[in-house]
């Protein structure tokens, strides 16, 4: 117990004294608020001139996490950097001396960095909500509607999971360049792009992004998902479990 107390504490020292680590939270936070915030206004001023049938299924929640595309992209960031940082400075063979047990290792950062990316995207979550609904006029909704807790909260688990997801990928990949040149693109292309097309739609559904997103709807709407809020958030969840078991099945193989 004592030596993973020591893990953990030495985890949480690298994790804060890396600059970029830090940095990547802060933005993913910032422009995550900031552009919900911007495009809830720009909702709420053109509100009238929608289409009827997007009027009768509008979400007032799930709009106020518009900014979450782009705030997923840098907790993807930050899951990288987490786990990769150590493999491109050469650190890793310090690491894994001081910690010869590469479960207790790997459990230890990835602990660490869930606890982080938890707070940050709770927050982050919450703050969204609040502030894009204050923009929204009287279209907004209230915490205390059915659905509408459940979706702040669930925005906060997505966004860690998101960054946990990057972390197990990264432990498998070890480059920070390759990791991000593969997670980058497909978040924010090719999943979207996937999701689109009629011949691969079915199969987009069950990936991690498409899946974990339904956390934070409250409106149903006739996106054809076979599944509810927390069922979509489990299929991201066994998407996370996939990466991290495959980190760790590597790590204990490869050499650092």
């Amino acid at each position: 117990m004592a030596a993973t107390a020591a893990v953990l504490r030495s985890e949480w020292t690298k994790i804060r004294s890396v600059r970029s680590t830090v940095w990547t939270l802060s933005l993913a936070a910032v422009i995550t608020v900031g552009l919900g915030l911007l495009i809830s206004l720009l909702v709420n001023n053109e509100f009238d001139k929608m289409p009827l049938t997007e009027r009768l299924t509008f979400d007032p929640t799930y709009t106020s996490f518009a900014g979450m595309g782009i705030g997923q992209l840098l907790m993807i960031v930050f899951g990288v950097l987490v786990v990769s940082n150590e493999y491109s400075t050469g650190m890793i063979r310090s690491s894994l001396a001081a910690v010869p047990q590469r479960g207790r290792f790997l459990f230890g950062k990835i602990t660490v960095a869930t606890a982080l990316a938890l707070v940050v995207g709770e927050v982050t979550s919450f703050v969204s909500f609040f502030v894009g609904q204050s923009v929204l006029g009287g279209h907004r909704t209230q915490i205390g509607s059915p659905g509408v807790l459940r979706a702040v909260v669930g925005g906060g688990l997505y966004m860690t999971l998101m960054a946990v997801f990057a972390m197990g990928c990264a432990a498998m990949l070890r480059s920070p360049l390759l990791s991000l040149s593969i997670l980058m693109p497909f978040f924010f292309l090719i999943s979207n792009i996937l999701g689109g097309v009629s011949a691969t739609k079915k199969i987009a559904r069950y990936l991690p992004d498409q899946a974990g997103q339904k956390i934070m709807m409250v409106v149903t709407r006739n996106d054809g998902r076979p599944y509810g809020p927390w069922l979509g958030l489990l299929i991201m969840a066994a998407w996370v479990a996939a990466a991290l078991v495959g980190g760790y099945a590597l790590l204990k193989k490869r050499d650092a």
